[in-house]
C-alpha cells in the first residue's frame, strides 16, 4: 500500500505540477498570480491539514472520499507545489535562445518544447524530482492517520499484538531504507542513459 499510495500521489503531483509550472513562467497576469497563489497556500500549508480537509471536509453528493482516495488527493496536491517549483528551476537552466533556434529551424513552438526545452528540462530536474520522491515515499505514512493500512501502521499492529515490540519498527525503517536506495538506483540509471542518450 505503501508504494501505491506514493505512485499515485507523485502521478497526481506531476500531473497538476505541469500547468501550474506554465503559469508560473508568465512571471505576470492573472494567470501567473493565481498559479503563484495555489502553489503558496498549497506548501504553506502542513500535508496533515490537507489530508484532514480532503477526508473530513470533502464531499461529493453523498459520497465521502475513502481513507486511501483522501490520502493520495492531499499527498498529490501538496506534491504538485512542489514539483512546479522543481520544474520551473530546471527550465530557469535552459537558456532561452535554444527555444529561438529550434523555431528556426523550422519546429514549432510546440514542437520546440517537446522536442528540445522538455526533455534538457527533465534531465536537470530529475535528481531533484527523485529526492521528492524518496521523500514522499517516507511522507506517505501520514496515511495511517485516516485508517489507510501501510508500513507504519501494520508495525503499530504487529508491535501491540506480538512480543517483537521496538523491533518491528527497526524492521519497517529498514524497508524505506532499502525502498529508498531502490528508487535513487533507478533514477541515476536512468539519468545516465538521458545523459549518453544525449551525447550520442
Amino acid at each position: 500500500m505503501t508504494l501505491g499510495v506514493t505512485a499515485g500521489a507523485l502521478l497526481i503531483g506531476t500531473a497538476l505540477a505541469l500547468p501550474l509550472t506554465l503559469g508560473l513562467e508568465l512571471r505576470r497576469g492573472p494567470v501567473w498570480f493565481l498559479c503563484r497563489v495555489i502553489v503558496d497556500l498549497v506548501r504553506g500549508v502542513p500535508p496533515v491539514a490537507w489530508l484532514f480537509i480532503l477526508f473530513y471536509g470533502v464531499s461529493v453528493g453523498a459520497v465521502r472520499l475513502s481513507p486511501l482516495s483522501a490520502g493520495i488527493g492531499a499527498l498529490g496536491l501538496v506534491a504538485s507545489a512542489y514539483l512546479a517549483e522543481i520544474f520551473r528551476g530546471s527550465l530557469k537552466s535552459i537558456h532561452f535562445g535554444q527555444a529561438e533556434a529550434a523555431t528556426a529551424l523550422g519546429l514549432s513552438r510546440g514542437a520546440a518544447w517537446v522536442d528540445v526545452i522538455g526533455p534538457q528540462a527533465w534531465r536537470t530536474a530529475l535528481p531533484a524530482y527523485t529526492n521528492y520522491a524518496i521523500a514522499l515515499l517516507k511522507d506517505s505514512s501520514i496515511v495511517s492517520i485516516v485508517g489507510v493500512a501501510e508500513i507504519v501502521s501494520r508495525s503499530g499492529q504487529l508491535s501491540r499484538t506480538s512480543d517483537l515490540g521496538i523491533f518491528v519498527f527497526v524492521l519497517a525503517g529498514a524497508v524505506y531504507v532499502v525502498l529508498s536506495i531502490l528508487v535513487a538506483s533507478g533514477s541515476r540509471r536512468l539519468h545516465r542513459r538521458l545523459h549518453e542518450a544525449v551525447a550520442v
